[in-house]
């Protein structure tokens, strides 16, 4: 059959109703005679049964292929992917009266960005299959980000074998874009083909699902972006333990490992074949684009867009404390730009050479393991006592570390640097101290010896008492005495010595901080004060700077004594003209020929309508964004890709509309999941919220909060922490008032509230209301 009239029907066997609806449309498409004929394409979920024909030839014989996304089959979210890739319209359909994955589907992210149509029976489908199916691809350039060539789908736990997979690549001196469900909860079907789009090489890694619950869902993602890479030519590693049995599309091309040693090979091969494909020509353009299709403006997660940053950042008052050293934390909330004041202040400081500059961002997972194998064993002086020595001899180590890689070469060849480098070398070379691998392995091996010899000394006894000689023979493999002198030495030789500590936060289990987190937060800070009075002393400039969410820092340091004297740059967004600014800055950078002073409105009506639903539509975004930067961009992005899909030549009502929808669902799951971490004693508390009032008033919002399994005496507080994170609003005389209303003073709500008693509304932020259900009044 000639192939201009094939189209392939994809579905999964695992519904015997679902098999006779998709068997019975086809068949009735079939019989209407039409241009095109739909071929059953039958994918059975057991595993080792082959399929019959080429499949991935047959989607490039295929007009257009229909895929049944009722139930989520692996090989069918992989085809999906592949299609995609290889320009494909792929068109999605869903039973609208089965349950199938619809879960599921919400979690992964990728289908509702995509767009699918719901069908009640046999007849409605077939209907539809024998109607017209727009030629509407998805455009993507396929244009190679060489900053960053290579992507990642990482996993939502971060273990050795993925911390080895992402260590390697940087081993390489290839900078990596991500895909971090720690920061996204949900993959956006946009974003996936354009960061596919933009690489070089993609990584993605699938997980035993019978040992991780969050597997299922992470391995639909890994499998739609390893489709998409093998649809666009891009080089593919997908890495999987020993004994995973693979779908069957992937089967021939999954590396196993049995050690995370054996990553190690399997990158090394990527690289050469990431290279070769950096080598080539240019790839041409996949389709003739709009410019608002071309437009770039950056990503909403700033590691991703380190190399480009420096371009479109807006330098806030913030920022210039910290690169004055005026401040030894930086606090805020998730999203409102601490990754990317680090990454300027980081590359700010070591453009200037004689800067030493020490930027450490554990993994997380090594500080968890850390507290599980020791901490949990120790009397609460005892481990104030430790994790104060531990972190102080971290930095010292990691300063010394960094001085020595920064100076391995130019100190054979500069007498004044000579000596001293050869006598820290010396000092901190020493034997069972390994200096290989990055930040994370370092403190890994370090955290994995201090609980190995302390299970040797003391077993699994609980409450233990250490004395300062029993601290000082577990963690110091060093003479640290002589370790301090001997790099006191050696920066006399330099300006300044600069920390910055970033994701410490990533370190806290998923059930909610717990009192070993403040001691771990409190100590650290201590530290890094310590050394800062030590070197001050030695007439050094030195400066220790940690990044930390704003409502976990005060959860976790409001018992503290030193609360509030800590010198602090907070980065809590309250003015809408800012973050007009911060947007009118990454669209200008994207658009060619175009003066930077251009003002936003002259930028905004070129690329998107200038109202939605009778409002504004910059301010109507900006209102729902919960005044966090990350969250405007994502809406930005959200309906930027939507209208990008249809080719619209500017962002249009109805694109603006799907976006908000996927933004919500985004910010649903993302903001549940900050709750948790300082509220762990009531889990999902957002979902209370499903299919309520706009407007409630005082006795409605405690049912709400009752019903969502609150204790009758903390109710107030969760009532308090939904005011705090700007769920919800008290609605005053002057209107709504939120949380970034009154500068997040959190006491003024409070204390109105009070005042108006029984008498209080309030009301649920718009932002949730897609995704809630919400009913307005």
């Amino acid at each position: 059959m000639d192939k201009n009239h094939l189209a392939f029907v994809a579905y999964p066997s695992r519904d015997p109703q679902l098999l006779r609806i998709m068997g019975s449309a086809i068949q009735k498409a079939n019989a209407e005679n039409g241009p095109i004929q739909f071929e059953s394409w039958e994918f059975n979920d057991i595993p080792g049964v082959p399929l019959i024909s080429p499949i991935l030839e047959k989607i490039d014989d295929s007009i257009f292929i229909v895929a049944d996304i009722t139930f989520l089959n692996p090989n069918v979210v992989y085809e999906i992917g592949f299609a995609i890739g290889k320009g494909k319209r792929v068109f999605l359909t869903r039973h609208k009266h089965s349950v199938g994955d619809r879960e599921m589907a919400r979690r992964v992210g990728i289908f509702d960005t995509l767009g699918y149509y719901e069908y009640d029976d046999a007849d409605a489908l077939a209907n539809r299959l024998t109607s017209p199916v727009e030629e509407i691809l998805l455009s993507f350039s396929l244009k190679v980000d060489v900053q960053a060539p290579a992507y990642v789908v990482e996993p939502p736990e971060k273990g050795t074998a993925a911390t080895m997979m992402t260590s390697r690549l940087k081993k390489a001196r290839y900078r990596y874009r991500s895909f971090n469900p720690t920061e996204d909860s949900r993959l956006s079907a946009v974003d996936a083909i354009r960061q596919v789009a933009a690489s070089a090489g993609v990584l993605v890694m699938l997980e035993q699902e019978q040992t991780k619950d969050w597997a299922a869902v992470h391995n639909l993602r890994a499998l739609f972006v390893a489709g998409l890479a093998d649809g666009m030519g891009k080089p593919l590693l997908i890495l999987c333990p020993d004994g995973y049995d693979a779908p069957l599309d992937v089967r021939d091309e999954v590396k196993l490992y049995r050690h995370p040693d054996d990553i190690t090979e399997h990158v090394a091969a990527l690289v050469l074949e990431l290279t070769d494909h950096l080598q080539q020509v240019e790839p041409p353009i996949g389709k003739v684009a709009t410019s608002l299709q071309l437009l770039s403006f950056g990503d909403p997660t700033a590691e991703n867009e380190m190399t480009t940053l420096g371009t479109y950042y807006m330098q806030t008052d913030q920022f210039g404390r910290a690169l004055r050293g005026e401040v030894n934390q930086v606090v805020g909330r998730k999203g409102s730009g601490k990754t990317a004041l680090f990454l300027q202040l980081r590359d700010r400081l070591r453009a200037d050479k004689r800067n030493v500059m020490v930027d450490l961002k554990p993994e997380g997972y090594q500080l968890i393991k850390l507290k599980e194998d020791l901490l949990s064993y120790l009397t609460e002086g005892t481990r104030q006592h430790l994790i104060t020595a531990f972190w102080e001899y971290l930095l010292l180590l990691e300063v010394a570390y960094k001085v020595l890689e920064k100076d391995r070469i130019i100190h054979k060849h500069n007498h004044e640097l000579y000596e001293y480098y050869i006598d820290l070398e010396a000092t901190y070379k020493v034997e069972n101290f390994s200096v290989e691998g990055d930040f994370s392995e370092r403190l890994l091996m370090l955290s994995n010896r201090i609980a190995t010899e302390y299970r040797a000394r003391f077993g699994d006894e609980t409450n233990t008492k250490l004395t300062a000689d029993d601290v000082t023979s577990l963690i110091y493999s060093h003479d640290l005495r002589s370790l301090r002198e001997k790099l006191s030495n050696y920066l006399h030789t330099k300006q300044a010595v600069w920390i910055l500590f970033d994701n410490l936060d990533k370190g806290w289990n998923t059930g909610g901080v717990d009192e070993i987190d403040a001691i771990v937060l409190r100590c650290l800070v201590d530290a890094g004060r310590k050394i800062e009075r030590d070197m001050t002393k030695r007439d050094h400039i030195f400066h220790c700077i940690i990044f930390i969410r704003n409502d976990v820092y005060e959860l976790l340091m409001k018992s503290s004594a030193d609360y509030g004297k800590d010198m602090r740059a907070v980065l809590d967004w309250t003015d809408a003209d800012m973050l007009r600014e911060m947007l009118r800055l990454r669209l200008v950078s994207g658009i060619e020929d175009i003066a930077t002073d251009v003002s936003f409105e002259q930028v905004w009506r070129d690329i998107c309508i200038s109202h939605y639903r009778g409002e504004e539509s910059a301010a109507y975004m900006i209102e729902r964004s919960l005044m966090r930067p990350r969250n405007l961009l994502k809406i930005f992005a959200h309906s930027k890709g939507f209208a990008s899909n249809l080719s619209h030549t500017k962002i249009e009502e109805s694109d603006i509309e799907k976006g908000l929808r996927a933004y919500s669902q985004d910010l649903l799951i993302e903001l549940d999941h900050e709750l948790n971490d300082v509220f762990p004693e009531v889990p999902n508390l957002l979902y209370s919220f499903l299919d309520a009032p706009s407007e409630v008033s005082a006795a409605q919002l405690r049912e709400i909060i009752l019903v969502g399994g609150a204790p009758d005496d903390k109710v107030d507080n969760v009532l308090s922490y939904l005011l705090y994170y700007g769920v919800i609003g008290l609605l005053t005389d002057g209107g709504v008032q939120y949380i970034f209303d009154v500068n997040y003073d959190s006491k003024m709500l409070n204390l109105r509230a009070t005042r108006q008693g029984e008498n209080a509304r309030y009301v649920i932020n718009p932002a949730f209301w897609p995704a809630l259900g919400i009913a307005t009044v």
